[in-house]
């Protein structure tokens, strides 16, 4: 009798497991693609409340499948719709994600702001040096984002020369890097957007002395038009 009741609990778990996995995986797919960098604290705590109920309905066979998966199915459309009014109205997205405080103001730290954002110094010193800032003195404006990272602009001084600056003729790029062949195959699709024809990729792996596609195992088009060729 034991041994029916555990057999019967395993292949319920399987199952719950299973749908919600596959629908876990769908709602994450239409809730979008930010990174986990990108993420507002509402972003995050969505990502963490969606994840407990799903792991509630999937190792509690106590727990009422269709319940757990309507409130997971519910909390997600909750959040594309606070996605959609914070899309169509500037003032609700202020509301649900917050706007940028600047920190630092033409290389004057901004005591208020700090405060405001419960910062403090070291707080401070320690996202600075995360964007490879060592000196305060070096920053002319500092700007705690939503997702809690910060942007610096650096004093006109302390900025990189560009080639701009130093009057470097810099040739125009032909072509968006990317892979045209992996593992002996075509990539079709990035043949497509570049509008380059396989014609064209037999005639540059000629040039490389390669006869065969097959013979290739990783093949990227660079800026320039050139190819970067890794045999087997």
């Amino acid at each position: 009798m034991i041994h029916e009741l555990l057999q019967v609990d395993f292949w319920e778990m399987i199952l719950r497991t299973t749908l919600t996995f596959f629908v876990l995986l769908t709602l994450a797919r239409i809730l979008g693609n930010k990174q986990l960098s990108q993420l507002t604290f509402f972003d995050y705590i969505t990502g963490i409340t969606i994840g407990s109920i799903a792991a509630d309905i999937a190792g509690r066979s106590e727990s009422a499948f269709l319940n757990g998966l309507t409130s997971l199915i519910w909390w997600s459309c909750l959040a594309i719709l606070i996605a959609y009014i914070g899309l169509t109205s500037p003032s609700a997205r202020v509301l649900f994600d917050g706007q940028p405080i600047i920190l630092i103001k033409e290389g004057k730290i901004r005591k208020q702001s700090l405060k405001h954002a419960r910062l403090n110094l070291d707080d401070l010193s320690m996202m600075l040096r995360k964007q490879g800032v060592f000196s305060m003195q070096d920053v002319n404006y500092a700007i705690l984002e939503p997702d809690g990272q910060v942007s610096i602009l650096k004093k006109e001084e302390h900025q990189p020369v560009t080639k701009k600056d130093l009057a470097i003729p810099t040739p125009k790029s032909v072509f968006l890097p990317s892979e045209i062949i992996s593992d002996g195959k075509i990539v079709k699709k990035n043949l497509q957007e570049l509008h380059v024809t396989e014609a064209w990729v037999q005639a540059q792996l000629k040039k490389h002395g390669i006869q065969s596609v097959e013979e290739v195992f990783y093949a990227e088009i660079q800026k320039d038009g050139s190819l970067f060729v890794s045999k087997d």
